[in-house]
């Protein structure tokens, strides 16, 4: 059987980037049992109320939401248990620090498969009050409006 090669995307949270600002990211592999990769081969994860926490020196990742197997017997998964992340020591020890900074949280970006492997984009981020969410979208708004605009007058059509 030939090995899987390229990226190959399960899940996105793509409330996280609306709800925080990303300061930086990392990618880290997870400690999965035999039922919770075939429900991943399924494409069926949920990262919607995710988050990564640090606990002894290790982080764990919190209330990401993978299905029972459906084919699964009494050996199946807690479809919610905290599973543990693997990084580097250097990584964990600079997320440490960051965490305890204060106002800084891990949130999953992203579940996929690499080179055959499970792996998670987690973000360091900091939380936005809603009148900085809605002051994001209308710099978006503006933005998409301008290259529209542009758009328009490069092929001829003035308004």
């Amino acid at each position: 059987m030939p090995k899987e090669t390229g990226r190959k995307s399960i899940a996105q949270n793509k409330r996280a980037r609306h709800d925080y600002d990303i300061l930086d990211t990392y990618e880290a592999g997870l400690v999965l049992r035999g039922t919770e990769v075939k429900a991943l081969r399924a494409g069926r994860a949920s990262l919607v109320d995710g988050f990564a926490q640090v606990s002894e020196g290790e982080i764990w990742l919190h209330n990401v939401h993978i299905p029972e197997y459906t084919e699964g017997t009494w050996t199946n998964h807690a479809p919610r248990r905290k599973r543990k992340m693997l990084l580097h020591r250097a990584e964990i020890e600079k997320l440490v620090g960051q965490t305890q900074e204060g106002g800084l949280t891990l949130v999953p970006l992203a579940l996929y498969w690499k080179d055959g492997r499970a792996k998670i984009e987690i973000a360091l981020a900091r939380g936005r009050k809603s009148y900085d969410k809605r002051h994001a979208l209308a710099e978006r708004d503006a933005a998409r409006e301008i290259s529209r605009e542009m758009g328009r007058r490069v092929k001829g059509r003035y308004r």
